[in-house]
């Protein structure tokens, strides 16, 4: 089973990479664009046979290493 995880910062929490990236699409011509907010994703192949519990492992996962609930949100897709 597969498992893929989206990790984004919060609304209102400042994305220097993000603004960095705005910057850079701006001076290479891409001046339409207003905002950028960077990311990242983790794909996971699990052992996990039962998608139920392959979910709950990995919001443990997420909860206790792989974001930041502080300052971070995640959503888990399982396939």
């Amino acid at each position: 089973m597969k498992a893929r995880v989206h990790v984004m910062l919060k609304d209102g929490v400042l994305d220097p990479q993000g603004e960095a990236v705005r910057h850079a699409l701006g001076r290479l011509g891409f001046a339409g664009v207003q905002a950028v907010r960077q990311g990242k994703v983790i794909e996971l192949d699990l052992a996990a046979t039962d998608r139920a519990a392959a979910e709950a492992e990995v919001r443990a996962m997420c909860e206790n290493l792989l974001a930041n609930t502080v300052i971070e949100t995640f959503t888990v897709e399982i396939a």
